[in-house]
């Protein structure tokens, strides 16, 4: 609209004497009416712009009121038409409707159609200020989620790189270590370097996994697992690792959980390591599966068991992270008194629960 208090109304019609009843009474009920008398003139007035309604007669010389109400259509952000015609053939109503008119009246021509009119202008004028309102909502809020959608990639973006980052960072951490345990002298400086290995490869391996995953909130716990076996099979124990093993449903679970779970696992696999087989290599089974958001993951060793004094180097550090991160996943830590040599027995949720529950040492 033009202006709040005087909307413009374009007559466009033949009929000069109708025209001038049509300017008197509209103008009385705060129109300002511009008339023109033919429909190309009509079109050519409605691209200079400022015209809030249109009315539009039917039968005219040169183009008809349907087909100006064709060319109307076209232009950009038209504005709303009132059908008028002298015809009482109700298929031109339902022809100009179809057509995109906002209204359809039959005039006289005495006037006494005017009031129609009026009501029929103010209210093709609110209902094109409601429409472009819902439009210009709608445009906004499909900006929005443009806007959003772009955020939302840039941030995975910046996420997959600083996980490419960290990831490559802890790695460079744990090579090194790795050259520091294969190049240490003595054997308990070995071990503790191994060990220390192990648990920064654990945390590496999560983001190195997040970095190529197509869901930045989730890891595939089994792929994870097999990443993390692999790099302790090539860590200065790995020659008495032949034999580790991995039978894992694919599981999905959060990086947080994943992290704690792979820390345990190293802890557990070095456990078996160090003390399952005092003669040389052996079996040890790791084993992961699930039933909904209940999992349970084994490490297993065929060893000689827990009836065997304890080294006299052991810091008891594995056994305080194994406490640590079992209390981190609400876990349940047990070890299965009927194997013969060692099972430890993980149970846990794959989502994070309110309760936590009590967590039971595990390593030696």
């Amino acid at each position: 609209m033009t202006s709040a208090s005087t909307p413009v109304l374009l007559y466009i019609d033949d009929d000069a004497g109708l025209a001038r009843l049509v300017e008197r009474g509209l103008t009385r009920q705060g129109y300002k009416v511009e008339h023109c008398d033919n429909g190309e003139a009509g079109i050519a007035r409605i691209k200079q712009g400022g015209i809030d309604v249109i009315a539009l007669d039917q039968y005219m010389p040169g183009l008809d009121g349907l087909e100006v109400l064709e060319q109307i259509q076209k232009l950009p952000s038209p504005p709303p038409v009132v059908f008028v015609t002298a015809s009482q053939d109700s298929k031109i109503a339902v022809t100009a409707l179809k057509a995109g008119a906002a209204d359809y009246l039959v005039k006289d021509t005495q006037g006494d159609f005017l009031p129609l009119l009026n009501v029929a202008c103010d209210t093709a004028i609110r209902q094109a200020l409601v429409m472009k309102a819902r439009d210009e909502a709608e445009a906004e809020v499909h900006a929005a989620r443009d806007r959003f959608a772009a955020l939302a990639a840039e941030r995975e973006v910046l996420l997959r790189e600083v996980n490419h980052r960290v990831g490559n960072s802890l790695q460079i951490i744990a090579s090194l270590l790795h050259l520091q345990a294969n190049s240490a002298r003595e054997d308990d400086v070995k071990v503790a370097l191994t060990n220390a290995m192990g648990r920064v490869a654990a945390v590496a391996q999560v983001h190195r996994r997040l970095y190529t995953s197509h869901d930045l909130n989730s890891v595939l716990l089994n792929q994870y697992l097999e990443a993390l076996l692999e790099d302790l099979r090539r860590s200065a124990e790995g020659n008495r690792m032949s034999r580790l093993t991995l039978q894992a449903q694919q599981i999905e679970i959060d990086p947080d959980r994943a992290v704690a779970i792979g820390i345990i696992v190293n802890e557990l696999v070095m456990n078996a390591v160090k003390y399952a087989y005092p003669d040389g290599a052996g079996p040890i089974h790791v084993v992961l599966s699930g039933q909904g958001d209940d999992l349970e993951l084994s490490i297993t060793d065929d060893g000689v068991g827990l009836n065997v004094k304890a080294d006299p180097r052991s810091t008891g550090m594995g056994q305080r992270i194994v406490s640590a991160m079992a209390n981190k996943l609400d876990a349940t830590v047990e070890r299965d008194p009927n194997h013969t040599g060692t099972r430890v027995i993980l149970k846990f949720s794959a989502v994070t629960k309110t309760a936590p529950k009590l967590a039971v040492n595990a390593a030696k």
